[in-house]
């Protein structure tokens, strides 16, 4: 298999360079550089391993760079390495990593929650809910209460709250004092609501950041 470069791409060298042997990938905060290498040496010789950081605590965001000596090493890792890993070709240096990790973030949620969007009577664990089950025993609204305990950026959390239909507003609440996150997610109906909770409640966005959501009284009769 020959990889044609882009008429955009520089060389053929700088193709190789930037494109073909960094792979970018999802760790345990716990990792160290160390333990990314002796995780992925096995397909390769390794240039060079570097754990993303957060720039004011120095604690790891749990993602990480693998760059290989040749493409062919970087791309039996992504095709062999345990899924977990969730894998990628990195993007050049010339792109924004944040830019990078954003979009990282959104393609592995939507694969997460992959089907979400098929009508809830396609969705078998949704029609299984009986009434006597616990997890509606609490009054359902339209509305729910978002608290993480990093703060929110209003578009990532609307497009991940939007994967479920019906979604009417995403209102993040800014607290200059705290270091948290709180929003209020409103829906068209108290169906798509359920769903949203049962689904995103303890979901990891960013991973290792645990979201809460819970259902804010809307005023409406919640029999329905």
């Amino acid at each position: 298999v020959f990889i044609a470069q882009s008429r955009a791409s520089g060389s053929h060298r700088d193709l190789e360079d930037e494109e073909l042997t960094r792979i970018f990938v999802m760790i345990p905060k716990t990792y160290t550089e160390e333990d990314l290498r002796e995780k992925f040496k096995m397909y390769g010789d390794i240039e060079y391993c570097s754990i993303i950081k957060n720039k004011t605590t120095g604690e790891s965001k749990g993602l990480g760079y693998v760059r290989y000596l040749k493409p062919s090493q970087a791309a039996q890792a992504i095709e062999e390495c345990d899924r977990s890993y969730r894998a990628i070709l990195a993007e050049p240096k010339n792109k924004s990593s944040e830019s990078f990790e954003h979009d990282y973030y959104s393609n592995n949620i939507r694969q997460d929650l992959r089907g979400n969007t098929l009508p809830f009577c396609m969705q078998p664990e949704f029609c299984s809910f009986e009434k006597t089950e616990t997890r509606i025993q609490e009054p359902v609204s339209k509305r729910l209460s978002v608290v993480s305990r990093l703060p929110f950026i209003q578009e990532q959390l609307f497009a991940l709250f939007d994967l479920v239909p019906g979604l009417e507003y995403c209102d993040v609440q800014r607290d200059p004092h705290a270091n948290s996150g709180y929003a209020v997610i409103q829906y068209s109906t108290a169906a798509s609501a359920v769903y949203a909770k049962y689904k995103l409640h303890g979901f990891e966005y960013p991973p290792g950041n645990r979201l809460t959501v819970i259902f804010l009284e809307d005023g409406n009769d919640s029999s329905e």
